[in-house]
């Protein structure tokens, strides 16, 4: 089990090497870009698999134990070790990682977004696919940090070069960003490898902050929550998202919402409030106030996206989206209570899922159209995708109504855990503010559900008398059920039978806020 974990971190980089170099002559066939993006869904399938028999192999009966680890000395000076394993909060986001990242693969091979050539893309890919199954595997803080960074240039190329309008400057918004969230990020986790004198995640969440002073603590929480911050994103560090989604290719926008937002929720899970608790509860009144801000503030922005007349772009509006489900993962968090946690693990699996869904529709509508403008959408030419292409009208419809919360469907679960948890928050945060918090973000969800059934009712239903008249376009295509439909099924799944999830956090959620004790 650990060489399976080691192979799946490492193994796309070796692809991704691979890929650069000449194709062997019996491999090249017709076309070396297809052969080379060939190679980028053969990569990507062999780790998804070894993510798979890692996962069936995982001991559900101790899910909050470390599995199939690897702890070897790196950098003896500095205290620093390779050290990787899994639990039941990191198992399913290196699953969704490696899931996601084959489906962008496979749909790649049949619609390669236009820019250079398919090798640098292929690559770029796997090396964004390795930092981010990096992230949610290492088990020493600046690991972590390394692999936390080594997802920004490979996203960076992927907008600036394969990217829409307004590309180059999305691209360097976004690596602005994250980078200057990331220089404070390192700051606070060395304050905390220097204060303890180790960088060992799994000791220090042991410990649970009592190698540290309060201020130590609050200081540590307040650097390296603003790098986390900024990668979730949480308002008003948000800004730098819908530029990079709107500019992004298709892929591009999955991996970004289903993937990198994750990244700094995780990150928040894993180091934030097992090692700094004292901290964290100082700033947990504060995050929760971000949190149903950003909630109100994306579903208001989506809002004003959807209205008639407004030119909104269907991905901005998706992007913003992302900035109000966030904001149920951060509540849920910032509640640290183990009701509260579980609820924001099972939003960022559903997130992942379902937002990765639309935007592979939203990509499939702009090839189509030419556009993913609302009203050119919505407009005489492009009204009624039930009667002109139902099956992606359908397929719409059913990513909008899994978004907004349908009981049934994955999107529930999480949101509603992350407003029970802070319902009844954790012993000393002030439950009235908090039950603000959760009126605030009740409201929330009326906003999703108002603003997605306008997307539904404008771009799928459109205007009746039109609809004899309007042509037929393409309807959903055989690669694109290969790349959607698991989606589509574990949303579902997740939804009817959220033990899946539930049944490998919670035992590892509260270990994790009682200290490293089961």
């Amino acid at each position: 089990m650990q060489f399976l974990l080691a192979f799946i971190v490492v193994g796309p980089l070796v692809g991704a090497v691979a890929a650069l170099l000449p194709a062997p002559p019996g491999l090249k066939g017709k076309s070396p870009g297809q052969a080379v993006l060939r190679h980028g869904v053969t990569v990507t399938g062999a780790i998804l698999l070894a993510a798979i028999v890692l996962a069936l192999g995982f001991d559900r009966d101790h899910p909050s134990k470390m599995q199939a680890t690897t702890d070897i000395k790196w950098i003896p000076t500095l205290n620093v070790r390779i050290h990787l394993g899994i639990d039941g909060i990191s198992l399913p986001l290196l699953v969704l990682t490696a899931l996601l990242t084959f489906l962008c693969a496979l749909y790649s091979y049949f619609k390669m977004p236009s820019g250079p050539s398919p090798k640098a893309f292929v690559a770029l890919l796997l090396v964004l696919e390795s930092g981010t199954l990096a992230t949610f595997a290492v088990l020493d803080l600046l690991l972590f940090f390394l692999a936390f960074e080594m997802v920004l240039i490979p996203m960076y190329f992927l907008i600036a070069r394969w990217g829409g309008d307004q590309r180059q400057a999305a691209a360097w918004k976004f690596i602005l960003y994250t980078l200057l969230g990331s220089v404070v990020m390192l700051l606070g986790l060395l304050l905390i490898g220097l204060k303890t004198g180790t960088f060992d995640m799994v000791a220090l969440a042991t410990d649970n902050g009592r190698g540290m002073t309060t201020s130590v603590q609050v200081i540590a929480v307040l650097a390296i929550g603003i790098g986390l911050a900024v990668k979730t994103p949480m308002w008003p560090l948000h800004s730098w998202l819908p530029d990079a989604h709107t500019a992004a290719p298709t892929v591009g926008s999955v991996l970004l919402a289903g993937v990198l937002l994750k990244m700094g929720t995780y990150g928040f899970v894993r180091i934030v409030l097992p090692i700094a608790p004292e901290g964290m509860h100082r700033f947990a009144p504060y995050l929760a106030a971000f949190a149903v801000a950003g909630i109100i503030y994306g579903s208001l922005a989506c809002l004003a996206l959807a209205k008639r007349g407004s030119k909104g772009d269907l991905k901005r509006l998706i992007a913003y989206s992302s900035v109000g489900h966030m904001g149920f993962v951060l509540l849920g968090i910032a509640s640290m209570t183990p009701t509260g946690v579980n609820g924001a693990l099972f939003a960022n699996i559903a997130h992942g899922l379902i937002t990765g869904l639309l935007f592979f529709l939203v990509g499939a509508l702009k090839d189509r159209y030419g556009t993913a403008d609302l009203d050119t959408l919505s407009g005489a030419t492009g009204a009624a995708l039930y009667g002109r292409a139902p099956r992606l009208g359908g397929l719409l419809a059913f990513a909008a109504v899994a978004s907004l919360g349908l009981p049934g469907l994955a999107g529930f679960w999480g949101e509603m855990l992350s407003m029970f948890g802070a319902f009844d928050p954790a012993d000393g945060l002030s439950r009235p503010a908090f039950l603000t918090f959760v009126a605030i973000a009740a409201v929330g969800t009326l906003l999703t559900a108002a603003y997605l059934l306008v997307v539904v009712r404008r771009v799928c239903m459109g205007t009746p008398s039109e609809q004899p008249q309007e042509p037929r376009i393409v309807d959903v295509q055989a690669y694109e059920v290969a790349s959607w439909s698991p989606l589509v099924a574990l949303t579902v799944l997740a939804g009817l039978w959220p033990a899946v999830l539930l049944g490998l956090t919670d035992p590892a959620v509260h270990k994790l806020l009682a200290g490293g004790k089961s």
